[in-house]
């Protein structure tokens, strides 16, 4: 918070799409193949060749807008927006302008003051091709172009100026990561390049309406990136008008290590672009059945899941969030939840155990060896007080190897719990003998000494006693000390 100048952000995101070819051509969008592996006469700009238009790629264009409650539209027109870069082979970007495939929508961020999320506008979601990549090498002064990314299928998302801190623009992003893994649209993975952000800045005084002058930031490769970079580049702004400078408007690159935001070039407004509708290809036209069919197949998105675990499961909003993080991941509790029956319970195992195993191993939840049956199963051994807490850990730890079913661990490793009074009440015996000054002082007292008694009782019967039964013969014991 400055006190005389307000935030205002507005972010481009570009999404790229989770199609097995890209959107003009048969060429495989496969990341990481050899440099120029992926390319064809039409993504090469080779004279005579024509693009056609990938209908997976506009499937999943259509399915992004109606997550993100745009108005998607029957007609749409592809552009040619011309501009020269060496990664650039045809000297121009098909992309869409006037006439996008859908616009007016939003996403949901945050907590108003009166509980309810704040709505970030989102202006339109148009579809559009990928250029190449130039890879610079500063020992021999050259740069090379790879073109496998040249023609790979977007969608661009533009959010309204409506987020007013950085913190903002970073749950933005993290709120529409989300929603594109859950709806299957794309992988959204930052460090291969499948979603890019960029983040146009500009500040002005406190109660004005009119906008100030832009930068846009390039370069971020993470959300703490996009945090960092546009706080950084708010300072800066506010420092220019400080000193009664102005703002230029110009694209700025990110410096990670340098934690700074330096101008690239000037920034160029539409009408540098020349834009105008590619003639070789027509209007792409969508029926009204196709658009609702698309909307029918949406799954149940990341905020109405979390509302719904809330509710159903009586979970706080932390554990919700936690758990639904990802679409595979929140149907992998709600399966554990159904199969024990105590979703409370069910969500304090998966993101305790089961998450911190895969935070270890480094694996996905879609990678788990334990399924979500054999995971209730486990829970109702400790419900039933066949297993206590701590030996289940134990029978956890084993059946991630892949040991065989709770049941069959517990009884082969001698982990099911011993409830008859005549073997626990040797080890209440033999834990009082062993500890005389504990017994001393709880008999004097010292109440909490009872927990360190249960604890030597668990030990001396290797975890197997029943901890409700020792806690109660402990108890009995107690008292007949204490009257003696």
């Amino acid at each position: 918070m400055h006190p005389r100048y307000e935030l205002v952000v507005g972010l481009e995101v570009h999404v790229q799409l989770k199609t097995r070819s890209k959107i003009f051509c048969a060429c495989a969008t496969d990341f990481g193949a050899p440099p120029n592996a992926n390319t064809c006469p039409v993504c090469l700009a080779l004279p005579g060749a024509l693009p056609v238009l990938n209908a997976h790629a506009v499937q999943l264009a259509v399915r992004t807008a109606l997550a993100l409650e745009c108005t998607v539209h029957r007609a749409s027109v592809f552009a040619r927006k011309n501009y020269f870069y060496p990664d650039l082979p045809k000297g121009y970007q098909i992309s869409q302008f006037d006439q996008p495939i859908a616009t007016g929508g939003r996403l949901l961020i945050g907590v108003r003051d009166d509980g309810t999320p704040r709505a970030i506008g989102v202006t339109r979601a148009h579809m559009e091709e990928d250029a190449g990549k130039s890879v610079h090498d500063r020992y021999v002064s050259a740069t090379a172009i790879d073109l496998n990314r040249a023609g790979t299928p977007l969608v661009e998302i533009v959010s309204e100026p409506d987020l007013r801190s950085a913190a903002e623009a970073r749950e933005y992003c993290q709120r529409l990561k989300e929603i594109l893994e859950y709806i299957e649209v794309s992988d959204a993975n930052m460090e291969e390049g499948s979603l890019r952000v960029d983040a146009n800045v500009s500040v002005r005084p406190h109660g004005a309406t009119t906008l100030g002058t832009k930068t846009e930031i390039k370069n971020m490769n993470s959300f703490s990136g996009v945090e960092r970079a546009i706080a950084v580049e708010f300072e800066r702004q506010c420092a220019l008008l400080d000193a009664g400078e102005r703002v230029v408007q110009q694209t700025m690159l990110w410096d990670a290590d340098r934690h700074q935001v330096r101008p690239a070039r000037s920034k160029e407004g539409s009408h540098d672009y020349r834009y105008f509708p590619d003639p070789d290809l027509p209007p792409l036209v969508l029926t009204a059945a196709y658009i609702e069919e698309e909307r029918r197949a949406l799954p149940e998105l990341p905020a109405a899941r979390r509302a719904r675990l809330q509710g159903e499961y009586a979970l706080t909003p932390y554990d919700a969030g936690v758990l639904t993080a990802n679409r595979p991941l929140a149907n992998y509790f709600e399966a554990v939840a159904q199969a024990h029956g105590d979703g409370k319970v069910a969500a304090n195992w998966v993101m305790g155990e089961v998450l911190a195993y895969l935070n270890s191993a480094g694996l996905p939840i879609t990678a788990f060896r334990v399924p979500a049956a054999e995971l209730g199963a486990l829970l109702g051994l400790v419900r039933d007080g066949t297993v206590s807490n701590s030996a289940a850990k134990k029978i956890f730890a084993r059946m991630v190897q892949g040991a065989g079913t709770p049941a069959a661990i517990a009884e082969r490793e001698g982990l099911t719990q011993v409830s008859d009074d005549a073997s626990l009440s040797a080890w209440v015996d033999a834990a009082w003998t062993a500890h005389p000054e504990e017994v001393r002082r709880l008999v004097g007292g010292e109440k909490k000494l009872l927990g360190v008694l249960v604890g030597a009782v668990m030990k001396e019967s290797a975890g197997r006693a029943d901890p409700r039964r020792v806690n109660q013969l402990l108890s009995a014991k107690l008292a007949e000390a204490s009257r003696a």
